[in-house]
């Protein structure tokens, strides 16, 4: 069963290069709202850390941000890809439909007859939309596209997914050749 929302973080923002010499950063948001992030107050590391946004602006495809405690660019420097975190307790519930990838990570994943395929460990995106990755219990992770007809059913609640696997994505459904099967 996977853990109670209030036992999550979710990953909001993730800080980048240092811009100029007085502890501004780069950062990159990930929420709906873009300038939201700086609404949840004290933000956490994955370390445990606390960091505070003081002012934050837009700048061409991020914000530049002011962060409490960082006044120089050496300081702004040793915080470069450092991923904020607030808990997710602290998040609007999603809609209809919709997830934070925290709900879905540590979900067990089965087939259509209730078969175990492995656990949910990451929600990946390489630009084509997103993508379940699933350990197995051994063998390689498998990736599975996270859409209604390879996902027909979600249950955050039981902590399941339910996968119908397109061809070839476990190995035993292999499409036949091009020119017949026959064909090497």
């Amino acid at each position: 069963m996977p853990a109670s929302p209030t036992d999550k973080r979710v990953c909001v923002a993730r800080i980048g290069a240092p811009s100029g010499v007085r502890g501004e950063v780069r950062l990159w948001s990930f929420t709906a709202d873009p300038a939201a992030v700086a609404r949840y107050g004290p933000l956490s590391t994955a370390d445990g850390r606390m960091i505070e946004i003081a002012a934050l602006k837009p700048a061409k495809d991020c914000f530049l941000a002011r962060l409490k405690g960082v006044s120089d660019r050496t300081a702004a420097e040793a915080l470069r890809n450092v991923e904020l975190y607030v808990g997710r307790d602290k998040l609007a519930p999603a809609g209809e439909d919709e997830y934070y990838h925290a709900d879905l990570i540590g979900l067990a994943a089965v087939d259509t007859a209730g078969a175990a395929l492995g656990t949910v460990i990451a929600v990946q995106n390489f630009g084509a939309g997103d993508i379940l990755e699933i350990a197995p219990p051994r063998g390689d992770t498998l990736l599975v596209p996270f859409s209604k007809a390879a996902v027909p059913e979600i249950d955050v609640a039981a902590g399941r997914v339910v996968i119908d696997p397109p061809p070839g994505l476990l190995g035993d459904d292999e499409p036949a050749a091009p020119g017949g099967s026959d064909a090497r």
